[in-house]
């Protein structure tokens, strides 16, 4: 099929036999106009693949941009761990930490500007923030609305508050809908799912349609390899349904993927849908058509909930049910980013008191928080753990472990050895904890896990082989070095779930050119190993260690990993 023909389909889909043409009208002069990337030919995802999650400040120097400052301690200490760095929204914004975006098109000035990102671009992939679902309050975009202006008018979703929106699926323990006056005097209430600064964009309108298109194709221009999709899942409202994973929702997602496929076939789309894994892996789509990737959300609840209890058997059957739909679609594995911890995955997966009990309580001893959500029967339930992961694999209550950087680095060598291209954030990498002086100071959950560091002072801990952040820094990025030599960990490659055992998760993954058994002890109890029942036999390699090991019969220690090939 054309390409372009393609893109007007997808329209037609959402808009309709009437609009969808007018639609294509209306934005194929943005689409013929965009400077094309070429494609390298090498397809989508490799095992050199490792996302660093950060945001343009997480690393300053006085005197310095922020994004310059980043960029330097990148150049200095990440060639050849990382392959591409996430960062989180760095354009001008009133809220959320840069998620309330006011100017899509510019960058931050406090941060940089887009020679700073494009300096990035020339050592690694780039991955942008597309914050689809809303706009700032305080944006010029919606004082254009507030002002009705043309081209504005319909920019966010007007509705009446007498209306039944009990169905509508809720992320926050916030008003739907804010009232807000426009400049003509009349009062009206908008949709804000998520605050009442995030005015959500009104997608039926084809200036919305034309603006945001404008900015995603501007991102790919500015050298964005992979493009987030924040909160894609509530992009399109219908009353009387949930308002979450609609089918127009999906037709945008594939709209886009289709005008990638004109402008830059090597881009990769990547939703981010906080829901149970049934539906976050619907954005797969046949497997070509939709998103590339999606996060594994799941991960990071179950691997927690693995090391509290001691127990790896629910984090095996679960891991277990891990399917791809395609050698184009893989995994966004991860254990931390700027948010807490989602423990929406696992509804279905494990029963409420392991998150009610088990893990809140795991969190509130080790310095965390809960954040709640409302429920359509007027009840409240966690959404989110707000701690950094690196304290949440903390010894439950325990604040002076001597194991504290092993068991992290335990958990995150379950994660790299999964199906998937692994991300790590920024504090996970550098062993932040948890940012309290942060938190008292903006009341924020969140704010926990979102430190500013300072680089100097960052740079002299690295220095010290006896701090924590070198403890953990030195071995994770050795770590990296290693799994990225390792076609055996390439993103699609095939892998078994095995069966070591409560204390043991074992994975064998395997390609042409290799097979790999990864085996991680989560347990502060020495734990003896056979593998001979996986294919395991002869001599086998530690790859973290160097040292020979018989298969059949051997020990890990309390929370050390193994990678042998």
């Amino acid at each position: 099929m054309d390409a372009m023909q393609h893109i007007i389909d997808r329209l037609i889909e959402i808009y309709g036999p009437d609009l969808g043409p007018k639609a294509w009208s209306r934005i194929a002069p943005l689409i013929e106009n965009a400077p094309r990337q070429p494609s390298r030919g090498e397809g989508f995802f490799s095992e050199k693949d490792v996302v660093l999650i950060t945001y343009g400040d997480s690393i300053r120097r006085e005197g310095e941009t922020p994004l310059k400052t980043l960029n330097a301690f990148a150049r200095e200490y990440l060639q050849g761990v990382i392959s591409a760095v996430h960062f989180l929204p760095f354009f001008p914004w009133s809220s959320d930490d840069g998620f309330s975006v006011k100017d899509f098109m510019a960058i931050d000035p406090q941060l940089g500007d887009w020679e700073d990102v494009a300096r990035f671009g020339r050592d690694f992939d780039l991955m942008f923030d597309y914050v689809v679902n809303h706009v700032s309050a305080r944006s010029q975009w919606f004082r254009n609305y507030l002002a009705e202006k043309p081209g504005f008018a319909d920019l966010a979703i007007e509705m009446d508050p007498g209306l039944d929106l009990s169905m509508v699926t809720r992320p926050r323990a916030l008003p739907l809908l804010t009232e807000f006056k426009k400049d003509a005097g009349k009062n009206v209430h908008v949709w804000t799912t998520f605050s009442d600064d995030q005015i959500d964009l009104n997608y039926r309108s084809l200036d919305v349609l034309a603006l945001m298109l404008e900015a995603l194709i501007l991102y790919v221009a500015k050298g964005a390899r992979i493009v987030r999709m924040d909160a894609i899942a509530y992009l399109w409202k219908e009353i009387g349904t949930t308002c979450i994973h609609l089918p127009q929702t999906h037709a945008m997602v594939k709209l886009f993927r289709a005008v990638f496929d004109v402008v830059a076939p090597d881009a990769i789309i990547i939703t981010e849908t906080n829901v149970p894994h049934a539906e976050n892996i619907s954005y797969f789509g046949n497997g070509r058509d939709e998103a590339q990737m999606v996060y594994n959300f799941t991960l990071p609840p179950m691997l927690f909930h693995a090391f509290v209890t001691g127990d790896s058997s629910e984090l095996s059957r679960w891991a277990r049910g891990l399917t791809l739909a395609s050698p184009d679609t893989t995994f966004f594995n991860f254990t931390a980013s700027h948010d807490g911890i989602g423990v929406r995955p696992l509804e279905g997966v494990l029963p409420p008191e392991a998150v009610d009990k088990t893990l809140a309580d795991a969190v509130k001893a080790n310095g965390g928080q809960i954040s709640y959500k409302n429920n359509p029967d007027g009840s409240q339930s966690p959404y989110e753990l707000n701690i950094t992961y690196v304290d949440a694999m903390r010894v439950t209550g325990r604040k002076d472990d001597p194991r504290h950087p092993a068991r992290f680095l335990a958990s995150q060598s379950i994660q790299y050895a999964l199906p998937g291209v692994p991300a790590t954030y920024v504090h996970s990498l550098l062993g932040s904890r948890n940012w309290t002086a942060g938190l008292e100071e903006t009341g924020r959950a969140r704010t926990i896990n979102r430190e500013k560091l300072d680089a100097d002072v960052l740079a002299e801990e690295l220095r010290n082989p006896e701090s924590f952040r070198s403890r953990v820094f030195i071995p994770y990025t050795r770590m990296i070095r290693t799994r990225t030599r390792q076609p055996a960990f390439h993103p699609n490659a095939d892998f078994d779930i095995l069966d070591l055992g409560p204390q043991v998760f074992g994975i064998k993954r395997s390609t042409d050119a290799q097979t790999l058994w990864a085996v991680t002890n989560i347990t502060p109890q020495t734990a003896g190993i056979d593998l001979s029942s996986s294919g395991a036999s002869g001599q086998k390699r530690d790859l973290i260690s160097g040292t020979a090991v018989d298969p059949t019969s051997f020990e890990l220690a309390p929370y050390q990993f193994m990678w042998l090939s």
